[in-house]
């Protein structure tokens, strides 16, 4: 997994443009292209070795100052099928589900993938996380949302389509997280995927 928001801007990376009035523009740099709005346009070679901070004119002297989204920001302006969990919402079930580097998770409902992103961020690379998601319109919502916010698909994460309840477990996952609406109907499957003291 990429290691998001270190060192100059470069080619691939999502860059959040903010004007003098907060209004943020969001998209991949990449070399030769440019970036176009009713206020003038600016070149990606621009942005492209620069730090986080530079601000930049466009071709009609409007100011940009230039950052990396953070998570709250990309969340709440990425396409979504399902509704999402909101970051606010995601912290609390990290921090009460006590997720930690190197977790193996079980996600059932992955939705439009916000909930996904936060769960990666916090298993980090030595983390495994499998999500399932019964719907085929919001599984490619939620595997494009996440391939964006880290660059590139993460190799600990497997995104399966179905419902978790018609899976097998035996005991291979430290925390389930379950973000459906009868959650109920599939406490005998969390039983049997968590490992003896998960949860």
């Amino acid at each position: 997994m990429r290691v998001l928001g270190s060192g100059p801007f470069k080619a691939g990376d999502r860059v959040q443009l903010t004007d003098s009035k907060g209004k943020m523009y969001s998209f991949f740099l990449q070399p030769g292209n440019q970036w176009h709005s009713h206020k003038g346009w600016i070149n990606h070679d621009e942005i492209i070795g620069k730090e986080e901070g530079v601000v930049l004119l466009s071709s009609s002297g409007t100011s940009y100052q230039a950052f990396r989204p953070l998570l709250n920001d990309y969340v709440l302006s990425m396409p979504r099928g399902a509704t999402i969990v909101y970051p606010k919402d995601a912290a609390v079930i990290v921090g009460f589900c006590d997720l930690f580097p190197g977790a193996r998770v079980l996600e059932a409902g992955a939705g439009s993938g916000a909930l996904s992103i936060s769960i990666l961020r916090a298993i980090g690379a030595s983390g495994v996380l499998t999500s399932y998601e019964e719907r085929p319109d919001f599984l490619d919502i939620a595997r494009t949302n996440v391939k964006n916010y880290f660059g590139d698909s993460p190799t600990n994460w497997e995104l399966k389509s179905g419902r978790v309840e018609s899976a097998s477990f035996s005991g291979e996952y430290d925390r389930v997280v379950l973000d459906m609406l009868a959650p109920w109907d599939v406490l005998k499957t969390s039983a049997d995927a968590l490992k003896p003291g998960g949860v």
